[in-house]
């Protein structure tokens, strides 16, 4: 298979496996998803939604964020890891949010990169998911994914986006990088991975991975 043939084959088998592309994290509107992204990182979207119903009750929007401290938001949250840092980021994101732009989130990476404790991924999920616009955000599971089908050289998820960018039209970015985190998940995850069940890896995978992964087999 070319390359482009490999894109193309991507595309059709997430499309046929994942038709209707469910949203990892639950939330209404894009306030409650950038702070649910916030509290993602380095935790599951299992754990941050049994948590974010219990800080929504109290405060759902910037102005009910800001009355509550930073200790009481850590508190809340303290299930999903990081507490502290992203109870200060949320109360400090939920203030720039009123003074500078009317307590409304912005669809505009540059402004969400801008908030505490938003890095280039939170912001890329905000602006995809909450707003439309085209954006590939990179998670473990994209990374994994796009150097075992041999469409990046694994040095770094800033690469990887940058070649997912490359290869894939803009117009499948949004349900495509959530196909593939959903195809990770449930067919080629990183432990008790079984290759066999894996259609795409199988198909067009990096012969390197694929070798290693009988080898380790055979031990």
């Amino acid at each position: 298979m070319t390359k482009q043939e490999k894109v193309d084959f991507v595309i059709t088998t997430l499309k046929d496996i994942y038709p209707q592309i469910p949203i990892p994290l639950d939330h209404k509107d894009p306030y409650t998803l950038l702070i649910a992204v916030l509290m993602s990182a380095q935790s599951t979207d299992v754990r941050v939604n049994i948590i974010t119903p219990l800080l929504f009750e109290i405060a759902d929007n910037p102005y009910d964020m800001i009355k509550l401290t930073v200790e009481e938001i850590r508190e809340i949250i303290k299930p999903v890891g990081l507490s502290p840092m992203k109870a200060k980021g949320i109360h400090g994101l939920s203030h720039m949010l009123i003074d500078n732009h009317n307590g409304i989130v912005p669809a505009n990476l540059e402004a969400l990169e801008k908030f505490p404790a938003v890095g280039h991924k939170t912001a890329s999920v905000v602006i995809s998911q909450a707003f439309g616009i085209p954006a590939f955000p990179v998670d473990t599971h994209i990374h994994r994914l796009m150097y075992r089908w041999g469409f990046t050289n694994g040095k770094n998820v800033v690469q990887t986006e940058k070649d997912a960018k490359r290869l894939f039209p803009e117009h499948t970015w949004n349900d495509l990088h959530l196909q593939i985190i959903w195809y990770g998940r449930q067919y080629s995850p990183a432990r008790a991975w079984d290759l066999e069940k894996d259609i795409i890896t199988n198909t067009i995978g990096r012969k390197s991975v694929i070798e290693e992964y009988y080898k380790k087999k055979r031990k």
